[in-house]
C-alpha cells in the first residue's frame, strides 16, 4: 500500500481554497470512517473498485468514476477484497465551492459520476503533491491547480454553462418539462431541483424571475390545467383525474381546484357541459 498526502493550513482565499490531496493505492477492504468532514472532498478512482455509504445508500465506484462526500455527512468507504481501488483525492471548501461542484455536475441525488480522465486528474494532485513547502507562491499554485481540477470536471458535465442569462433560461426550460413528463406522478419541487442538480432556493429564485411565480405555484397550474382538461374530456371520475394529475389525497386535488378555478372540479365539469 502507498499513501502520497499534503495538507494545507493556510485559508487566505475565501471563494475557493485547497485543504489537503493525495493519492492511496489500497490494500484490499481497506477503509475509511464512518466520519463526518468539515469540507468537501473528491475522490477519483484510477483503478480498481470500491464502495462508497452515505446514510442508507451504497454506491459501487469503480475505475474512471468519482465520489462526493460533503461538510457534515457521516460516510463510510472501503476498497473492494479482490480488486482494491487506487485513488486520488482532493479536499477542498470556500464559499463558491458548491456552486463549482453543481457546475460539475454533483447534486444531491448524484454524489457519484463518470470521468474518463481520471489519469490527467491525478496529473494536477501530482503536480500539487510537488509543492510541498507551504510559501505564499505555492498557495498560488495550489489555488490555480484546484480551478483548473474542477473547470476539468465542469467541461465534463452534462449541465453546460455558458452565459448566465443562457443558462438561466436552460434551467427554466428543464424545469418545465420535467413537470410536463412528470406532473402525473407524486412529484415535489425537491426533485426538480435535484433533477437540475439546482440548489432549491436558487430554483424558485429563477422561476420568480422569469415566471412571476414559484415553482411549487407553477406546478400546481400546470396540474390543474390538465385536470380541467380531464373534466372536460373524459368521463373519468374525480378520484382518477386526481391521481392522474399528481394527488394521492382527492380532497387536496379538489381544495386546489376550487382555488384556481373558483369551481370544484364536479360544478366546473357541469358548468363547461353547458357551454
Amino acid at each position: 500500500m502507498s499513501h502520497i498526502s499534503l495538507e494545507v493550513n493556510h485559508k487566505h482565499f475565501r471563494d475557493l481554497y485547497l485543504c489537503f490531496c493525495g493519492i492511496h493505492d489500497c490494500e484490499p477492504s481497506h477503509s475509511f470512517g464512518p466520519a463526518i468532514r468539515p469540507n468537501y472532498l473528491l475522490h477519483f478512482v484510477i483503478k480498481g473498485k470500491g464502495n462508497y455509504y452515505l446514510n442508507d445508500n451504497c454506491y459501487e465506484v469503480k475505475e474512471n468514476e468519482c465520489f462526493l462526500i460533503r461538510p457534515n455527512e457521516l460516510t463510510f468507504y472501503q476498497a473492494d477484497k479482490d480488486d482494491p481501488w487506487t485513488y486520488v483525492w482532493v479536499g477542498f471548501d470556500g464559499e463558491m465551492a458548491q456552486k463549482y461542484l453543481e457546475a460539475a455536475g454533483f447534486c444531491d441525488d448524484r454524489l457519484v459520476r463518470q470521468y474518463e480522465h481520471c489519469e490527467e486528474l491525478k496529473d494536477y494532485v501530482t503536480q500539487m503533491l510537488s509543492y510541498n513547502s507551504l510559501t505564499q507562491a505555492n498557495e498560488l499554485k495550489y489555488q490555480g491547480l484546484l480551478y483548473l481540477f474542477l473547470a476539468k470536471l465542469a467541461e465534463s458535465s452534462d449541465i453546460k454553462v455558458t452565459t448566465e442569462h443562457k443558462n438561466e433560461n436552460h434551467y427554466i426550460s428543464k424545469a418545465i418539462e420535467f413537470i410536463q413528463n412528470n406532473y402525473s406522478n407524486y412529484i415535489k419541487v425537491s426533485d426538480i431541483s435535484n433533477y437540475l442538480c439546482l440548489n432549491r432556493t436558487y430554483l424558485t429564485s429563477l422561476f420568480q424571475k422569469y415566471l412571476g411565480m414559484s415553482p411549487q405555484q407553477f406546478l400546481i397550474q400546470f396540474r390543474i390545467t390538465k385536470a380541467a382538461q380531464l373534466l372536460v374530456e373524459t368521463n373519468l371520475s374525480v378520484a382518477d383525474i386526481s391521481r392522474s394529475c399528481g394527488y394521492n389525497d382527492s380532497l387536496a386535488f379538489s381544495k386546489s381546484f376550487k382555488k384556481i378555478k373558483s369551481l370544484s372540479p364536479t360544478d366546473f365539469r357541469l358548468q363547461m357541459k353547458k357551454v
